[in-house]
């Protein structure tokens, strides 16, 4: 078991500033802790190995330990002093559950959780409305005896009477259908009247002490409500209406309308009161409501058919844990990849005791107006992409999980930790446990893939690397090859914008840059067009359009709509992005396919075997004399870290009819792919009997290269695999002289010619 964790409160910083550190000891230890600049995180004997040079730095000491808690779970707080005092009133919402096999999942919570006072009205014994009260003393449940269905939309209602000493209980489904009968009411009296306190009215959740929110509710909210008085149940409708009538308005003590601002975690009321509210956790908004019709499918244009928020017991935006320590960045650290090493004892086969919480330096940037020289390199750390596969858990629990990748499933400790303790939060891979897939995706919490050592089932056999440790591959050829380099990283784009980049005339990718946000995608388009020169050193990147919020730090939102590899997709409906309004989904559906941004474009997957490339005859062409300088070979990576091969896991083809420009050189082309690498859905409208890659032709990873018009070039590999070839022989292969070959042209001031 892993019995150390931890993660920063930032990926990236410059020399001068702070980043903190969030460590938990899990059983309570004490621990040491290290400043390491990490050369290599693949643990594979067959390669470098893991690399790491200590430095020594204010931080190095030990630390007493202790285990942190992470609360998980979406809920809204909204003060309603109205409540504050004995009062009869009324409950209105309506409701989509999708998780009834959850017992008492609260709808609506005033409670006091030290004194053990107030009410809930929740679901429980899978899926009946009941409401609870509780003077401190004494508890009362009234419950009706019909469940909810899944998926399916009611309206509840609750009226409590001090006067009469009673409490009303409906539950209206706004869909019959023939044979279901899952309407129902009820009138009990009220032997315990809720006791009254000063505290926030909660939806969603209910606190159970020590700051703990507990009893989430799995599903859609839309309209909450709450009215001074006891109502009748068809009073609802009344409050559905716009505008709300005046003798009913009178007596709205809170109404949050879930359509206004989609786009923040503030709740607006609508009453006269100005009870508003404020969301915890990043429940997912830019939902259709109860009176969506299918015939508007933006809620920027119609937000009145989006007013619900999903809630889930397992959402989580921040883990909040406390500081543990805190590095100020020397200011003569270079720029690189850079890990605090905690360790709470020895490794043995079932316990694992070291962690490497990784995190990236960066250059100071250039003051505006200060001009200076475009003669360095950057390696783009894929940072959005490591957020979007943070903690991806899929493989735990999917049954095709090791046909897909044609190998028994080897679970490490990390897998064991993300399977037994979920409210850490998933990747935007997995779904929730109710079934709807996860679309935001944080950096706050530990991010157990995002380390060193760490071994993805997705990662091919041999090193099994992913993302994150897979570029180390890269990292580890470039100190070995001795180039001089800085760090940047997708949130400092986003940020930034093309300015991050001028002072780069090379920029190197990582081996999966998939996920791209607009500003992303508009400033490295911008950096090519004006002369900068690209190195794309993976593949099925540029692939999925994100959102970054544009309040909350290190959060990104995807909408898997409308086509793509996707492990679940998005409602109908729901295919525009909460943060931004823009339509989600892949770069290619709105006219950016990859080829644009690379020259290349996602064909195929398949994580059995790699594969390698054959020289084509454009690699005779003087244009690319510089890229085989020294390599005569036809076979060009039949070997590899990853799979056995420098062309897998995911694979890249030029197509000019997606935006490949017509004079790429395809330099050369990978072939004899298995079975199990297949194209991808997209590239088919029938499917057809020829999905492999030992039957179709179009299963391959292209070798390119173009020139632009300002004098910069792109070079593009068409292949997750490639930099794990590079480190094979000590790095004196084919593969690795390519790559040099085409990094010393590029870092070269001279134009490439334009024709």
């Amino acid at each position: 078991m892993l019995k150390i964790l931890g993660y920063p409160d930032r990926y990236s910083v410059v020399p001068g500033e702070d980043i903190a550190f969030m460590v938990s000891s899990e059983d309570g230890s004490d621990y040491d802790a290290s400043l390491v600049r990490v050369i290599c995180g693949d643990a594979n004997p067959e390669g470098p190995g893991l690399q790491f040079d200590a430095i020594a730095s204010a931080i190095d000491g030990t630390y007493a330990g202790g285990k942190q808690r992470t609360d998980a779970g979406s809920f809204m707080t909204a003060d309603v002093p109205q409540l504050d005092r004995p009062t009869s009133f009324t409950l209105f919402a309506t409701v989509w559950p999708t998780l009834l096999k959850r017992h008492d999942q609260v709808l609506f919570s005033k409670w006091d959780a030290v004194s053990a006072a107030g009410f809930k009205l929740k679901l429980v014994e899978g899926g009946r409305l009941a409401f609870l009260s509780s003077d401190g003393k004494t508890e009362q449940t009234v419950r009706l005896d019909v469940t909810m269905l899944e998926r399916q939309w009611y309206r509840v209602h609750c009226a409590v009477d001090l006067d009469a000493q009673s409490v009303t209980l409906t539950q209206t489904p706004v869909h019959d259908y023939a044979g279901i009968e899952d309407g129902s009411a009820l009138r009990a009296d009220l032997s315990v009247l809720p006791g009254a306190f000063h505290g926030p009215v909660m939806i969603a959740g209910c606190p159970v002490g020590e700051g703990v929110v507990a009893e989430h509710f799995d599903g859609k909210i839309d309209g909450p409500s709450i009215l001074r008085g006891a109502h009748a149940a068809t009073t609802h409708m009344g409050l559905l209406a716009t505008p709300i009538s005046g003798g009913l308005r009178a007596d709205l003590l809170a109404g949050w309308d879930f359509s206004i601002g989609i786009d923040g975690i503030e709740t607006t009321d609508i009453s006269d009161h100005g009870n508003h509210g404020t969301l915890h956790n990043l429940p997912a908004r830019g939902m259709k409501g109860w009176n969506w019709t299918g015939k508007h499918h933006r809620w920027t244009e119609h937000p009145e058919h989006y007013g619900a928020i999903h809630f889930h017991h397992d959402d989580l935006y921040d883990a909040a844990w406390e500081e543990s320590f805190t590095l100020t960045i020397p200011h003569d650290l270079m720029s690189g990849n850079y890990a605090v090493r905690v360790r709470n004892g020895e490794n043995t086969v079932e316990e694992t005791r070291d962690y490497y919480i990784p995190f990236f330096i960066c250059s100071p940037r250039r003051a505006k107006g200060v001009s200076g020289s475009r003669d360095r390199i950057a390696f783009l750390a894929p940072t959005a992409a490591y957020m979007a596969y943070a903690n991806h858990a899929e493989h735990i629990t999917a049954p095709e999980a090791e046909r897909t990748i044609g190998r028994l499933l080897q679970f490490g400790h990390a897998d064991v930790y993300m399977h037994g303790h979920p409210e850490i939060g998933g990747s935007l891979y997995d779904v929730h446990a109710d079934g709807s897939g996860v679309c935001y995706s944080s950096r706050l919490r530990p991010v157990l893939n995002f380390t060193s050592q760490y071994h993805s089932w997705l990662g091919g056999h041999g090193s099994a690397l992913w993302q994150y440790n897979a570029d180390t591959h890269l990292l580890s050829w470039l100190e070995a090859k001795r180039f001089d380099y800085d760090v940047v990283t997708d949130e400092d784009l986003h940020a930034e914008g093309v300015d991050l980049l001028a002072d780069y005339r090379v920029v190197l990718t990582g081996t999966h840059p998939e996920y791209y946000s607009t500003d992303m995608w508009n400033a490295l388009k911008a950096w090519i067009d004006q002369g900068g020169r690209l190195m794309y050193l993976g593949a099925n990147g540029f692939y999925w359009r994100i959102a970054f919020h544009r309040d909350l730090p290190g959060v990104i939102e995807v909408r898997r709509a409308e086509d793509g590899i996707r492990t679940w997709a998005a409602e109908p409906g729901e295919y525009y992005h909460s943060f931004t309004g823009e339509f989600g989904g892949l770069y290619r559906r709105i006219g950016r396919a990859p080829n644009v941004m690379c020259g290349l474009g996602f064909v195929a997957q398949g994580f059995d075997r790699c594969s390698y490339y054959r020289r084509a005859p454009d690699a005779d062409d003087p244009r690319a004399a510089f890229i085989f300088e020294g390599v005569s070979d036809e076979i060009l990576g039949d070997f590899g870290l990853i799979g056995d091969g420098a062309a897998g896991l995911e694979l890249d083809c030029i197509t000019t009819e997606l935006g490949s420009p017509p004079d790429t050189l395809r330099l050369a082309t990978s072939e004899n792919h298995t079975q199990q690498v297949m194209l991808v859905n997209e590239e088919f409208g029938v499917v057809p009997m020829n999905l492999g890659g030992d039957q179709n032709d179009k299963v391959r990873a292209d070798l390119a290269f173009y020139e632009t018009p300002s004098g910069g070039a792109v070079f593009s590999v068409g292949s997750i695999a490639w930099c794990g070839a590079l480190p094979v022989n000590g790095f004196d292969n084919n593969i690795s002289a390519i790559t040099e070959n085409v990094l010393r042209r590029f870092a070269d001031a001279e134009p490439f010619a334009t024709r």
